[in-house]
């Protein structure tokens, strides 16, 4: 029963930080600094998760998080770009149990979970060049 227990416990706080998610507020508290510093418009954007042409790449990850893929791509004038993926993530709960013996009164559990993008769930890409947006591709369906 109380390996039964630890088990619960365990899965239950798993999913709970698995479940946590970036925000603009978290994100902007993280870097208050340099947030005082953005014109009133951009500061609006940024709380609303909004990112513009012009943004720098520290203002876009403020106001997105963290992109779930960064690309590079050269266009016909072999001009380089990065291209930053955002994806609506969906948790994907995938939960393994294993319990194994080592020898006299020893034994293990262990539990895995994850959450991945799903590729069709694409929503966002920003083009940047030299650290800065100039373009916003947003995917609809």
């Amino acid at each position: 029963m109380r390996v039964l227990s630890a088990f619960l416990l365990l899965l239950v706080t798993a999913f709970t930080a698995g479940c946590a998610t970036s925000t603009p507020q978290s994100r902007i508290d993280a870097n208050r600094g340099a947030f005082s510093e953005y014109p009133s418009d951009v500061r609006r954007n940024i709380r609303e998760g909004r990112v513009e042409v012009g943004y720098t790449a520290e203002m876009a990850e403020m106001a997105l998080g963290k992109p779930g893929r960064k690309l590079s791509r050269r266009d016909e004038t072999n001009e380089e770009s990065e291209v930053w993926v955002y994806y609506r993530n969906r948790p994907r709960l995938s939960i393994g149990l294993a319990i194994g013996s080592g020898g006299y009164r020893s034994t293990s559990t262990g539990i895995s979970m994850s959450s991945t993008p799903d590729a069709d769930m694409e929503t966002m890409r920003l083009i940047l060049r030299d650290g800065h947006v100039v373009a916003v591709e947003t995917v609809t369906r």
